[in-house]
């Protein structure tokens, strides 16, 4: 579009925008829409049973577990934003969000994902003092010091959205609303964007999201550099305090390496198709894959599982030996036929 266009009141912001997906095949859209119900159930569940073992077991009551809870509960919201949407859109001939709507998707996206940054991190600082100060770690890492830490990671990423989804609202499309993608987010809006705040957009979100992602990437690399150190020079001690890092070391990594791939890569490199499993990897593959983790190579979660389901099954098996208690015996009049 033309400066003298843009200059002339062209500008306008749509009423909806259009969402291409993957491919328009219906066999393809089967395919990806059992895939992706999968993938919200193993989410929801796997998370949903993380969240009531550190409610309802009494040895996960610590400042580690405690951060976990949060994570997972962190991992349904963050999910939940846009795989609804996308199931929902998935045998839709036209898949349109509204221009609100949106505008809310972006907000609630970047929150939670700019909380979970930060909650990552307080989770290091958590380990960091458990290995390397443990003498003070009860006093270091208190209930108070722990809510504090939830509550900061909670304010920095509703701010830091807030910010970017009101300059998003206040972006021009001079008639383009069409959106090569499966969810709203703020540089494929950005890329159909011909308002000249666009550039400011852009700026104010690499600004952003490279504050909270990189500061808390750096936060938690620092902590893990120490730990190294004290692990170290301890010995097989500190490797056996190591081995409660692996879980949360692990999801670190897939978590902001998948973002750093999608952001920082730049998309004349990649295919448009490979931008979108690039972003599928690190706002749905990974909150299903933290629950996993976490149980996979973490001996206390292992554990309050298994004692879960034994307590389910005896509930079950007590439950089946008192309805045969009350069953009635058979009277010797019954038995003669009488």
């Amino acid at each position: 579009m033309s400066p003298e266009s843009l200059q002339g009141g062209n500008l306008s912001s749509p009423t909806s925008f259009l969402l291409l997906g993957f491919s328009s095949a219906y066999k393809a859209q089967v395919a990806l829409c059992l895939g992706f119900s999968l993938i919200y159930l193993v989410t929801l569940l796997g998370n949903l049973l993380i969240m009531n073992l550190v409610w309802l077991d009494a040895h996960l009551h610590s400042p580690m577990y405690y951060f976990l809870g949060h994570l997972s509960f962190l991992d349904i919201c963050y999910s939940s934003v846009t795989l609804p949407k996308i199931l929902k859109d998935s045998f839709s001939p036209q898949k349109t969000i509204s221009f609100v709507g949106c505008i809310t998707q972006i907000y609630f996206f970047l929150c939670f994902g700019g909380s979970e940054c930060v909650l990552l991190a307080a989770m290091a600082y958590d380990r960091y003092l458990a290995i390397c100060r443990p003498l003070h770690y009860a006093a270091l890492m208190s209930k108070k010091v722990c809510h504090c830490l939830v509550a900061v990671s909670w304010l920095s990423g509703s701010f830091s959205s807030l910010i970017q989804a009101f300059l998003t609202a206040h972006l021009h499309f001079c008639g383009s609303n069409v959106i090569n993608h499966l969810f709203c987010e703020v540089p494929f809006l950005l890329n159909v964007s011909c308002s000249p705040n666009a550039r400011l957009n852009k700026a104010v979100l690499y600004a952003l999201a490279g504050t909270i992602a990189m500061g808390s990437f750096l936060l938690t690399l620092m902590s893990y550099v120490h730990i190294l150190w004290a692990v170290l020079q301890k010995g097989a001690g500190g490797q056996k305090a190591f081995a409660t890092c692996t879980s949360h070391l692990t999801v670190v990594f897939l978590f902001f390496g998948a973002g750093a791939i999608a952001y920082l890569l730049p998309h004349s490199s990649t295919s448009k198709e490979m931008g979108k499993v690039l972003t599928l990897l690190y706002a749905i593959i990974t909150p299903m894959l933290n629950p996993i983790i976490y149980s996979l190579r973490n001996n206390e979660v292992q554990g309050a599982i298994r004692k879960a389901l034994h307590r389910v099954l005896s509930q079950s098996s007590t439950k089946d030996t008192g309805r045969a208690a009350e069953q009635p015996l058979p009277s010797p009049c019954m038995e003669r036929g009488c």
